[in-house]
């Protein structure tokens, strides 16, 4: 059997009163991640270790923040569209291992939720997904509380 294994990396700065999604899940917090679509930073990184693994360029690539068609858009949407690209050219996927890196809010009570929608996006089970947090020690961007970064690996194989 063939296996591969991607890695990816997303930040995304953090704004007072703006929305916060996070693995497809709302959090409740005064400032929220900023971008073109839903700065879903956590799936961004997903995605970007999907398509790596499979050697088919990157998020930016397929989504880019050009594109009118993808503003605003569900980052679970650019997931399951990662998913089928990777199935297209032969591969499934095994499991996802992701870190997210913020200083606020904890986010422990929102795993179980987050691990359900991208579970539903990716079509994994729950139990192949794994969604850790840290902080930055009060250190840097993070620390100071302007933005968010998420790390991702996954593991795809032949189909």
């Amino acid at each position: 059997m063939k296996i591969k294994v991607g890695f990816g990396f997303d930040v995304h700065q953090l704004k007072e009163d703006h929305p916060f999604i996070l693995g497809g899940e709302k959090i409740h917090h005064p400032a929220g991640a900023f971008g073109h679509s839903d700065a879903d930073v956590l799936v961004h990184a997903i995605c970007d270790a999907l398509l790596g693994a499979a050697n088919l360029e990157d998020i930016g690539y397929h989504f880019p923040n050009t594109d009118a068609k993808w503003k605003g858009i569900s980052s679970l949407i650019l997931l399951e569209e990662c998913t089928k690209l990777i199935k297209n050219k032969g591969w499934e996927l095994g499991n996802i291992d992701a870190m997210l890196c913020l200083e606020a809010p904890k986010i422990k009570p929102y795993i179980p939720a987050m691990k359900a929608h991208i579970a539903k996006a990716s079509g994994l089970e729950v139990d192949d997904i794994s969604i850790k947090a840290t902080t930055n020690e009060t250190m840097g961007f993070v620390g100071r509380k302007e933005g968010v970064v998420a790390y991702a690996v996954c593991l795809i194989q032949k189909i």
